[in-house]
């Protein structure tokens, strides 16, 4: 291809186009590049200057080097006509950047170009400067952009404020110059001035939040002008987009009030008219009115509103939701995440649709619908929440299963509203997903069960029912759990067992030879998982001991795995085959059933916080577990407290309570049982207590314990505190007193256990204070373990516990375990003291035992 000299732009544009490959182009380029060089240096280069400059720019943008045609855009400028600075502006920003010490030369016609009469010279020079002007051109030419900006006409001005707005991003030092301008701007209804100062203060609460005290002058004068831009009124210049008047004026706009109102309830106030005119007025059904709506309510959630204002938001954002745009639905999905945490109560109302919207073809939507949802569970919708995604789980695509299963889990983890559902709605996701349950769930699912003995039969039954009914399909989580329960519990199968069936569970039948067929069948499975034949041989050799007449078909299912090429299930069926020539007394004791872990440790070591079962949706992780159960055992365990609650936390008490009487327990180390009263005794604390349960509390730490409160504190103060697990070595109380100790049996059992009140009065008989020694007994024929101690009394009374000298009794022993509990009477003098216990503990067997008993019988004066 050849050609001859300098060619025209269009000329030039095809040649490019027509080139085959790179080397072409370059060629051609290079061919271009030497022509423009050469009318550069010619004198007749100057009549042809500004198509050689556009040339120039367009091999800029191919990516060649142009630096040699630098200063044919500075002599462009320099120009007297209006096409010759056009191109000479364009070039100058295209060719050149702040970086470079040429720009420097073009300062001067720049400030000349600033007080051109032509108002669009001056707009050239304006736009040019905004875009690559440095430091000093910037600190130089501020003054001369002020004047344009006060004394030019509409078109100058807003070229002179987005000027501003791209000084102040570059050299934000001089926004302080530019404060003035804004305070002092008369008010004209030009759409386009309007959009320009909108942005300007924009920018300027953006880069300087410092600013924002300064410019809420304005946001009566903002909310005029969006009043009359919503109301139709618009502006001068005419714009409107679908029945829009100007949206992007409003959008400014209500972004500027956003920035505004932050914070301050005082200018929340003032935009609380128009944000509701807004959200109620501007139409849906156009992209452009969407744009603003969406603003509309980041303005409303971003600013003090009421919360009407916020529900109105939010059933903003619910119509967004059934919009059949997958972008309208994602924006309303994402914006609801957002203020989730700020009303839930309102996004709670579109729940439905949001649930409908995981089930959505679109896996971007799906996914962000699923993190809203696992914001909106709580303990009162989680039941209906979670049948909704598991009846999903089950037609769901294979690739949202792994997301979609982990949330269900720790959905049902944290807030199950009681141990059996729990139980219930795991089993069900191992059936459905088990290949994407983790095996930390299915670890928690095992630590779950056994510290539910009242489900031990429940559990073990649900999932041999599952592993018959899905013995094909089931997977390492469900083989795994089953299995293990199997093992531990396999006795509690059999109709011999006496285990009563739970309300609506169906009816189990089944033989010892039957379960072991169904270990048979699982081991008989090909490609099984081997951690799944580790926990079925285990569960064999447990069987060993619980079902006799199996024993020989068991011991033979073992031996098949001696030779095992997997080593640690080798190991296992040797170890086990082995334990068959021990004696059979030792092998059964050896077979026992696995103690329960403790279930706050456990979480507690992983690093999880988990409420108790049945914990309201605002409460705090327990600190003990033996708060987790109530002192009365059907209510549930209230929120607890390191320290004294405040007035809020009582008033969430007596809420919780139903408005009857509180009262406030505590654990400790220790036991008690019921202990004998009198008819009219026991009258009159029901009376005292009322219908109401009492809501248990740890005991305060001996590190640092609460002070009784004064005698004026209301009767709804309770004091709350940590149990003795904070304190493992604490000294015994001291059995000091300012007067003599009244001692009486508080209470007695038939196991032989019993405790003892050493009671005084430290600051007189006329004061409530009342300090108590406890000492706790056992004559029985064994040591007593695992020893928690509740107390309970009427909210006028504040109690105190002290950790105890140990967790565990001794028959007889010489140095029995004592504590020191402080109440504090504050209607000593009208009602005495009463008090509620409770106790558990293990016995010499290992039998977990609960006691209640009512103290009502204080000493005179007590």
């Amino acid at each position: 291809m050849k050609i001859f000299g300098s060619m025209r732009l269009r000329d030039l544009i095809r040649a490019v186009r027509a080139c085959k490959t790179a080397a072409e182009e370059r060629e051609v380029i290079a061919k271009e590049s030497a022509a423009l060089r050469e009318d550069f240096r010619s004198e007749d280069g100057q009549f042809y200057r500004h198509r050689n400059v556009a040339k120039l720019m367009y091999i800029h943008m191919l990516g060649y080097p142009t630096h040699f045609g630098q200063m044919e855009t500075l002599k462009l400028i320099a120009g007297a006509g209006f096409a010759e600075k056009r191109i000479g502006y364009l070039g100058l920003m295209i060719l050149l950047d702040e970086r470079q010490e040429v720009l420097m030369l073009v300062t001067n016609s720049i400030k000349l170009d600033l007080n051109h009469i032509n108002p669009y010279i001056v707009g050239l020079a304006l736009a040019a400067l905004g875009n690559i002007c440095s430091a000093e051109m910037a600190r130089d030419l501020t003054p001369d952009v002020k004047r344009r900006e006060l004394k030019g006409c509409p078109y100058e001005r807003k070229k002179a404020l987005l000027c501003m707005t791209r000084i102040i991003k570059k050299v934000p030092e001089l926004l302080d110059e530019f404060m003035g301008v804004i305070v002092d701007l008369p008010s004209v209804p030009e759409g386009a001035v309007e959009l320009a100062l909108v942005t300007l203060m924009l920018q300027i609460v953006e880069t300087d939040p410092s600013q924002v005290p300064k410019l809420r002058s304005k946001i009566p004068a903002l909310c005029k002008m969006l009043r009359r831009l919503v109301q139709g009124g618009g502006s001068s210049s005419g714009l409107e987009i679908s029945g829009v008047c100007n949206p992007f004026l409003q959008v400014k706009i209500l972004r500027l009030l956003r920035h505004l109102g932050r914070g301050d309830s005082t200018a929340s106030d003032q935009m609380s008219d128009i944000l509701a005119q807004v959200a109620s007025n501007v139409d849906a059904s156009r992209n452009a009115g969407n744009a603003v709506l969406y603003e509309c309510v980041q303005t409303i959630m971003g600013v003090e509103s009421i919360s009407g204002l916020r529900v109105l938001a939010i059933n903003t954002l619910g119509r967004f939701l059934a919009n059949r745009d997958n972008n309208m639905r994602y924006v309303a999905l994402n914006t609801l995440a957002k203020v989730v945490v700020v009303d839930t109560q309102a996004v709670q109302r579109h729940r439905i649709t949001i649930v409908e919207c995981v089930k959505d073809a679109d896996v971007s939507i799906r996914r962000r619908a699923l993190e809203l949802v696992y914001g909106l569970v709580n303990e009162g919708n989680i039941r209906m929440l979670a049948r909704e995604l598991l009846d999903y789980l089950a037609v769901s695509d294979a690739d949202f299963k792994p997301d979609l299963t982990s949330k269900i889990c720790t959905l049902i983890q944290r807030f199950a509203p009681d141990r059996r559902w729990q139980i219930d709605s795991l089993l069900q996701v191992m059936v459905q997903a088990g290949a994407h349950v983790k095996d930390e769930v299915c670890r928690s699912f095992i630590v779950l069960i056994t510290n539910a003995p009242g489900l031990h039969a429940y559990s073990v039954r649900s999932l041999y029912r599952s592993l018959k009914a899905n013995l094909a399909t089931a997977e390492s989580s469900l083989l795994c759990c089953g299995l293990w329960c199997i093992g531990e519990f396999g006795e509690m199968l059999l109709p011999t067992a006496g285990q009563p069936l739970i309300d609506k569970e169906p009816p189990l039948r089944c033989s010892e030879k039957e379960v072991v067929d169904l270990l048979t069948a699982i081991l008989s499975r090909k490609h099984l998982d081997l951690s799944v034949r580790e926990h079925a041989l285990t569960a064999a050799m447990k069987l060993t001991a619980r079902y006799p007449s199996e024993v020989s078909r068991l011991k033979t299912l073992l031996t098949k795995h001696n030779r095992s090429p997997a080593l640690e299930v080798q190991s296992r069926s040797t170890e086990y085959t082995t334990m068959f020539k021990m004696d059979p007394a030792v092998r059964t004791q050896l077979l026992e059933r696995m103690p329960a872990l403790n279930e706050s440790e456990y979480y507690r070591n992983l690093g999880v916080e988990m409420k108790p079962i049945g914990a309201g949706a605002n409460a705090k992780p327990a600190v003990s577990t033996q708060i987790a159960n109530d002192l009365l055992g059907d209510l549930d365990a209230p929120e607890s407290s390191t320290a004294p609650t405040t007035s809020k936390a009582n008033n969430d008490l007596e809420e919780l309570l139903g408005g009857g009487p509180s009262v406030a327990p505590a654990s400790a180390a220790a036991s008690a049982a019921p202990a004998a009263s009198q008819p009219q005794q026991t009258m009159d604390i029901l009376d005292l207590l009322g219908d109401s349960e009492p809501a248990p509390a740890p005991a305060a730490p001996s590190a640092a314990p609460a002070q009784p409160a004064a005698s004026g504190v209301s009767p709804l103060d309770l004091d709350l505190g940590l149990g003795p697990s904070l304190n493992p070595t604490p000294a015994p109380p001291s059995t000091s007193a300012h007067s003599q100790a009244q001692t009486f049996t508080a209470y007695q059992n038939s196991r032989g256990l019993s405790v003892q009140f050493a009671c005084t009065k430290p600051k007189g008989l006329d004061n409530g204070l009342t300090e108590i020694l406890a000492t706790y007994h056992t004559s029985g024929p064994g040591p007593l373990t695992d020893f928690h101690f509740q107390a309970a009394v009427p909210k006028f009374i504040q109690l105190q516990l002290q950790p105890a000298t140990g967790t565990a009794l001794a028959p007889n022993s010489p140095a029995p375990v004592q504590q020191r509990i402080s109440l504090n009477n504050t209607q000593h003098g009208a009602k005495g003291l009463a008090m509620r216990l409770r106790i558990t503990y293990k016995d010499a067997t290992g039998q977990a035992v609960t006691d209640q008993a009512e103290v009502g019988r204080f000493p005179p004066g007590f």
